[in-house]
């Protein structure tokens, strides 16, 4: 045992407070960020330690981080007016890839807009993925064009207007009035989005211990939400708790401080038994 173990008590302490105080800033930093979950951080004692040689007199020795869990509550859903934004409510997200890499991630962020190509896209050019065919078979890339169009349209009709409705399918007018389906987009969920990989940029790489569905689905099926578009879903990170955390991390971290101080002075009043 330390010569003095509460000074090792409250270092972690300290630390742990201190990586709180870290996360509680991150989600006040991303307040209006797209799609973005609050964090919290959740703490476990550390091994007690006997006190003397009696094993039933115990006393712990500190903090210790267990973990992160995010909340993955649904955000405010906000109307933008943009046809391309598109707002998840419930659970589910987006499929997205990397055209280059061939690497897909999840997102919940659907600030998304249709690129030179058509492709459906984020802000980073990763490419929506869904049925992208009329057939609403074959998974790929999404694009919004005249691909597909009716043996009815016209020849040579092209795209006039398009919009994506609650279940995720793109409908496509052409200059010559016909409509029809030009794809869908659909969601992806998991049993623990906490064990996704978050990787920046509103992205989660997926992992085996999220334990993904086989394959994305249409909204409003397997337990996925209902698409809201010309919408963005908001951050859920509420401010006035967000401060409440962040005053009860500083007290602590104050407190802890005190113990260390409290401690040297003890410490100082030892040594100075022997003058």
């Amino acid at each position: 045992m330390p010569l003095f173990p509460a000074l090792n008590t409250a270092v972690s302490g300290l630390q742990q407070f201190q990586q709180d105080i870290s996360l509680i800033g991150n989600n006040i930093a991303n307040v209006n960020t797209t799609g973005f979950k609050t964090e919290r951080m959740d703490f476990q004692d550390t091994l007690s330690q006997a006190l003397g040689t009696d094993p039933e007199i115990q006393i712990g020795s500190g903090v210790a981080t267990a973990g992160t869990q995010s909340n993955f509550g649904t955000g405010t859903i906000s109307s933008t007016g943009v046809a391309t934004d598109l707002a998840i409510s419930g659970d589910g997200f987006f499929v997205v890839r990397n055209a280059s890499s061939n690497s897909q991630y999840l997102t919940r962020a659907g600030d998304f807009h249709r690129d030179g190509n058509g492709y459906l896209v984020t802000a980073d050019g990763l490419r929506v993925q869904g049925f992208s065919d009329s057939g609403l078979s074959s998974m790929g890339d999404l694009k919004i064009d005249a691909t597909g169009a009716p043996a009815s349209a016209a020849a040579g009709a092209t795209l006039a207007s398009y919009n994506i409705d609650s279940s995720g399918r793109i409908n496509v007018t052409l200059s010559d009035g016909t409509s029809f389906a030009r794809g869908q987009v659909l969601l992806q969920n998991c049993n623990d989005p906490n064990a996704l990989a978050k990787q920046g940029a509103n992205l989660y790489a997926q992992t085996a211990a999220a334990g993904l569905l086989s394959q994305p689905a249409a909204p409003q099926s397997a337990g996925l939400g209902t698409i809201h578009s010309s919408a963005l879903e908001m951050s859920n990170v509420d401010l006035t708790t967000e401060m409440t955390n962040l005053i009860t991390a500083q007290r602590a971290f104050q407190a802890n401080s005190k113990i260390i101080t409290t401690s040297d002075e003890i410490l100082q009043e030892l040594v100075n038994l022997k003058r």
